[in-house]
């Protein structure tokens, strides 16, 4: 199965966070979470081989770092209960935080950790009469985290493809629900180019719909669907691209050229693919003519590509490069329209003698299935710790005042230490 990506995005449901849409302080991605065999060492050897392999396919920006956060409020904890809160945070946020690199960890893993925390963290977040006020801790504990910009082929099963379809929608719609709930309720505004900021969240969910729309077209292929369907879904994923390139285009050239570059060689790979499964339609309407003149056209865009590739990798910016000029799904699209425009001019040449447009064909082409909205998100429940009484607990008057004299020190924070993962050479993409 085909799963390049850059931004924020890996496969999965990491809010990388993200994708992979990647460098202020918490850079989110979604990363594969494959199925649980026979014990935690099977589960990461087994995730460890298809992410080996899937390395070559993403451009990966790297996962955010977040500055520690002690949730230690001296004074103002004034009984148990708050006391426990506070240690139940700090545990279950470095829980989550550890997962991010544990490749032994499954999307049920990552989701559980997730709700456990932010169970916990609503009570720092909302009023616990379910109102429309604030929590009155809600401005007690400031974060950091770095910003995306500034700061071989996989064998998968079908199960396995279904989990990273769904990871992706779901990352998907947890950037589509900070965007639309909770960033407008910032104090201070995202500064511009900043993770926070509506063009990034904007591209982050455009491009977890467009990379699972990768997984759609990649098992479209191997069912052998109509070409027509292939072309229509391939048609509407570059769209996506387009989209999430287009969002990004009036941002500072110096940060985001690259995670752009690769959003335009998306954008040409997908289009090219779209004419060339356009052109097998045309053909099966004996329409040779426009047939051979749509090959022509995903040829020109498959060369294209190519080139936005070695661009690509010459283009200096954040995330490790990849190679997807090198990756098998890439090179077998470009031998698929050669050995599609020969048979065209063959058959044209003995058969229909028709005359080849000098213009291509229109893409008109509109996915009656198959297209990706994302998963509507909601953070947990507020956990049932947090009661009035363990509220009434934290006593915000005995909080320390800040000296707003003396200027405070930049907190460095430190980037995410990764698996070393090395890539391996494979054939084939398959779902069974």
């Amino acid at each position: 199965m085909p799963v390049w990506k850059e931004g924020n995005s890996s496969v999965g449901a990491c809010a990388r966070s993200p994708p992979a849409a990647s460098n202020r302080t918490g850079h989110g991605r979604k990363r594969l979470g494959g199925k649980q065999e026979v014990g935690a060492h099977s589960s990461g050897a087994a995730l460890r081989k298809h992410l080996e392999k899937m390395t070559h396919w993403f451009h990966r920006n790297p996962l955010k770092a977040t500055a520690p956060v002690s949730f230690n409020y001296y004074g103002v904890v004034t009984g148990p209960s708050a006391s426990k809160i506070c240690n139940d945070l700090r545990s279950s946020r470095a829980r989550l935080l550890e997962l991010f690199t544990d490749l032994s960890c499954n999307p049920e893993m990552m989701k559980n950790a997730a709700d456990s925390y932010f169970s916990l963290l609503q009570g720092f977040i909302n009023s616990l009469d379910e109102s429309t006020q604030e929590s009155k801790l809600r401005y007690i504990q400031n974060f950091k985290w770095t910003d995306t910009l500034q700061g071989q082929v996989p064998s998968i099963t079908e199960d396995e493809a279904k989990e990273v379809h769904r990871s992706l929608k779901i990352a998907a719609g947890i950037f589509k629900h900070l965007k639309e709930s909770h960033i407008p309720k910032l104090i201070t505004p995202a500064e511009k180019g900043r993770d926070l900021e509506s063009r990034l969240i904007e591209a982050y969910v455009i491009q977890c719909q467009a990379e699972a729309q990768e997984v759609t077209i990649a098992r479209a292929i191997e069912l052998k669907h109509a070409p027509g369907l292939i072309a229509a879904l391939a048609y509407e994923t570059a769209n996506f691209y387009q989209k999430a390139d287009h969002t990004l285009s009036s941002l500072e050239p110096a940060y985001s050229t690259k995670w752009r570059k690769y959003l335009h060689l998306k954008m040409c790979f997908y289009t090219a693919y779209a004419y060339c499964y356009h052109g097998e339609t045309l053909l099966a309407s004996d329409k040779c003519g426009e047939a051979i003149r749509s090959l022509q056209e995903a040829e020109k865009l498959y060369a294209k590509a190519e080139a936005l590739c070695k661009e690509y990798g010459e283009t200096k910016g954040p995330g490790p490069t990849v190679k997807p000029s090198g990756h098998l799904f890439f090179r077998k699209l470009g031998n698929l329209v050669k050995n599609t425009l020969e048979k065209c001019q063959r058959e044209n040449g003995f058969i229909y003698f028709q005359k080849i447009p000098t213009e291509a064909p229109q893409l008109e082409l509109k996915a009656n299935y198959g297209l990706v909205e994302p998963i509507p998100f909601e953070f947990p429940p507020t956990s049932v710790q947090w009661t009035p009484e363990t509220l009434a607990a934290f006593d915000l008057t005995k909080r320390p005042k800040d000296d707003s004299t003396k200027p405070k020190p930049e907190e460095e924070v430190k980037p995410v230490k990764e698996p070393d993962i090395k890539p391996q050479k494979d054939t084939g993409c398959y779902i069974s």
